[in-house]
């Protein structure tokens, strides 16, 4: 087995460590990946401080992973030695289930494996990307095109293939008019490929302290959630609204602004339930819906229209000994928009 350098959590209220994490050996279809970069998710933090609960200590986060193929399993056809390769928010599934055979392999109904924290068939847990290497699952890479730096890439494993699948989903295209609630780490991106996709973006943000940023992004209009005229102004408005952020909000006031047939799509997930009353959903016949990440091919799909377009996530690379004060500065939102550890410094 190989042993790789990581950062783990051993408890909810233990700042990440350095260690190190023992990676299977390669088998027939594996792929060792050695990491370049791994971005870092608000899904890291709320694991490794077990805020969603259900956290095995210890754990490494990271499933944001950009790097390149150092070895190759006797089997493997789709990878060589030396690809520019990414992994994202799981590594394995059933594989026949209907979720699987139809593309979408992050809701398989039997056992997706998400890249940390979670139990393989053999019983181990998984550990994720904030490390120097990965064992993968050939089916589970992606390749990572050549328009694309490893480093900008690294996020679009999560954020941009997180906000690319409910805009494909939901028809965002030429003639649709897209609210992207939150200009963060998800909402910047969004905003790029909901713009990309020809349709009419607005951001819904708290202040306008990013109202430049956004509309250099390719929004078109850009408002503030903390002023009540903004919820009159915009009523009836819009026929997708994706949210991005993770706090619970007045979802009767967000529901408001979809037009009809119109859908409201959470992508961030607060801890506490969602409240919406009934008229809220019955006016307009709007809907309130979720998503998750896409699966492989639409990953794949993901990466090579961002190639196409020109679209990265925002960065600041870190060290890895920066970990910790990282996690607080995405809490405090002060981050534009992304934070992307260089993997050599493990």
């Amino acid at each position: 087995m190989l042993t790789a350098s990581a950062y783990a959590a051993t408890s909810a209220d233990a700042p990440l460590q350095k260690t190190a994490v023992r990676r299977r050996d390669l088998g027939p279809l594996d792929v060792l990946i050695e990491i370049k970069y791994a971005g870092i998710c608000h899904s890291d933090i709320h694991t490794a401080r077990n805020e969603w609960g259900g956290t095995h200590y210890p754990v490494v986060p990271g499933h944001e992973i950009a790097g390149i193929v150092a070895a190759v399993g006797g089997e493997v056809t789709r990878h060589d030695v030396g690809d520019r390769v990414g992994v994202g928010c799981f590594v394995d599934s059933c594989g026949t289930c209907e979720a699987c055979v139809s593309g979408d392999e992050q809701y398989c109904v039997a056992r997706v494996v998400q890249t940390y924290n979670s139990r393989t068939a053999d019983g181990e847990y998984t550990m994720g990307g904030y490390s120097s290497h990965i064992v993968v699952t050939e089916a589970f890479v992606l390749s990572v095109p050549d328009g694309l730096a490893l480093d900008v890439a690294a996020p679009l494993l999560c954020a941009g293939i997180t906000l690319y699948s409910p805009l494909r989903h939901w028809g965002a295209g030429p003639g649709k008019r897209v609210a992207i609630i939150g200009m963060g780490g998800l909402g910047h991106v969004g905003v790029k490929i909901a713009h990309a996709l020809g349709a009419e973006v607005t951001v819904l943000s708290q202040t306008l302290s990013k109202q430049e940023d956004g509309l250099k992004f390719g929004a078109s209009h850009y408002y503030a959630t903390s002023d009540p005229a903004t919820f009159k102004e915009l009523r009836s408005r819009f026929d997708l609204i994706l949210n991005t952020v993770s706090v619970n909000l007045d979802m009767d006031a967000y529901m408001s602004l979809l037009a009809i047939n119109g859908a409201l799509v959470e992508l961030g997930l607060p801890e506490q339930p969602i409240e919406v009353r009934g008229f809220s959903l019955a006016s307009n016949r709007r809907s309130l819906a979720g998503s998750m990440v896409g699966g492989i091919a639409e990953t794949q799909e993901m990466l090579d229209f961002c190639a196409e377009h020109g679209i990265v996530a925002e960065i600041e690379v870190i060290a890895a000994d920066e970990i910790n004060d990282a996690f607080d500065r995405v809490v405090r939102s002060d981050v534009r928009y992304r934070f992307v550890i260089d993997a050599g410094t493990f």
